[in-house]
């Protein structure tokens, strides 16, 4: 989980900077702290399904199938972030309108909304696993 964690904070500390940096009206990335962030989230975002999936799997949590259908969900909203991200990242310069822009995405936001409700739900079952029954 450790790894897991990792991702998601990264992914989430990105989301944070941008929300700041989106309101200061910056017409480029001076000192490129956001592209910092926006590479990290990028790092993070890859294979993150696969890094659920293997918690999954370890776990033996049940019903496998309903886990396997949410993290197809995950990995297509994380591989749309990805893309998103990537995009920026191609650019020049980087203004706070167009981290803006990013922020609004859909993808970003279902992608952060899947992080959460998986990580909560495996946060609740791993600890139910751990106390001994009885």
């Amino acid at each position: 989980m450790n790894e897991i964690e990792g991702r998601c904070d990264a992914i989430e500390e990105c989301y944070e900077f941008m929300l700041a940096f989106a309101g200061k009206g910056l017409r480029s990335d001076e000192g490129d702290q956001v592209r910092y962030h926006l590479e990290r989230a990028a790092a993070a975002l890859s294979g993150l399904a696969q890094e659920f999936a293997a918690v999954v799997e370890a776990q033996r949590l049940k019903p496998p199938d309903k886990y396997h259908a949410f993290l197809a969900v995950l990995d297509r909203d994380a591989r749309d972030s990805l893309a998103a991200v990537e995009l920026v990242l191609a650019q020049s310069t980087i203004s706070s309108q167009l981290i803006d822009n990013l922020n609004a995405s859909i993808h970003l936001r279902a992608l952060l909304t899947d992080i959460f409700l998986i990580d909560g739900i495996l946060a609740q079952q791993l600890k139910t696993e751990s106390i001994p029954t009885g």
